[in-house]
């Protein structure tokens, strides 16, 4: 049987990809991924010239028949979503689904995503972390996704547009205003920032920008702002 590789790859920053990710790229029949334009820049920056398949969300399934035929037919064949690692936020998990299922190895190639990256320097010390990815767009889905976390206790994060960031931080200090947060925006890029305090204080600081620019994500932790894990 063949493998396919689950590679995970840069949020921003070209340089934050890993050896092994470039050696499996380079040694792989067949990339298969979210957007053939987005992945063909990579290995364009990378030097490594291999056949693409489009495997995005909404034609997952069907393009899974596809990379499992060629599985089946001897090809070595790694996934790549357009930034971070598959299946988080992202396509991947129907794919590797179907690959184990057709009795492939299915192997990882660990590296970067937004979610443990931005919880390395939060500073939080919660137990448990829930990753809940993007909420509903719709205001009161996303109001009672929140209000349902909130009650849990526990620490979790969330992805946002810039459209819609203060609309989330307003529905969380209605309920949770001194819930510590780590707010971090275009990670690894040009302007990357990282906000850190109560929710209502998130929420001010950015109350103050004129222009809301670039992809959000925010961990809320279960502790009050000035808590911590032996409160």
């Amino acid at each position: 049987m063949s493998v396919l590789y689950i590679i995970a790859t840069p949020i921003g920053n070209l340089g934050d990809i890993s050896y092994r990710a470039v050696e499996t790229l380079k040694a792989v029949d067949i990339v298969a991924c979210e957007d053939t334009r987005t992945t063909i820049k990579l290995l364009n920056h990378l030097g490594i010239q291999v056949p693409l398949i489009s495997c995005r969300a909404h034609n997952e399934r069907q393009a899974a028949q596809s990379i499992v035929a060629a599985l089946n037919a001897g090809k070595t064949i790694a996934y790549t979503s357009d930034a971070g690692t598959p299946a988080l936020s992202d396509p991947g998990a129907v794919l590797v689904q179907s690959a184990s299922q057709a009795g492939h190895t299915v192997l990882p190639i660990p590296g970067v995503s937004a979610f443990s990256a931005l919880l390395s320097v939060s500073g939080v010390q919660d137990k448990t972390i829930i990753f809940e990815g993007f909420l509903s767009p719709k205001p009161g889905r996303r109001k009672a996704r929140l209000d349902v976390l909130l009650a849990g206790g526990d620490a979790f994060v969330v992805y946002e547009s810039p459209f819609r960031i203060c609309a989330l931080l307003e529905d969380l200090a209605a309920s949770a205003p001194e819930r510590y947060s780590c707010l971090g925006r275009e990670m690894t890029k040009v302007h990357e920032e990282y906000l850190r305090g109560s929710v209502a204080q998130i929420l001010a600081q950015l109350r103050e920008r004129p222009v809301m620019r670039g992809e959000f994500a925010l961990l809320v932790s279960g502790y009050m702002k000035g808590q911590n894990k032996s409160s």
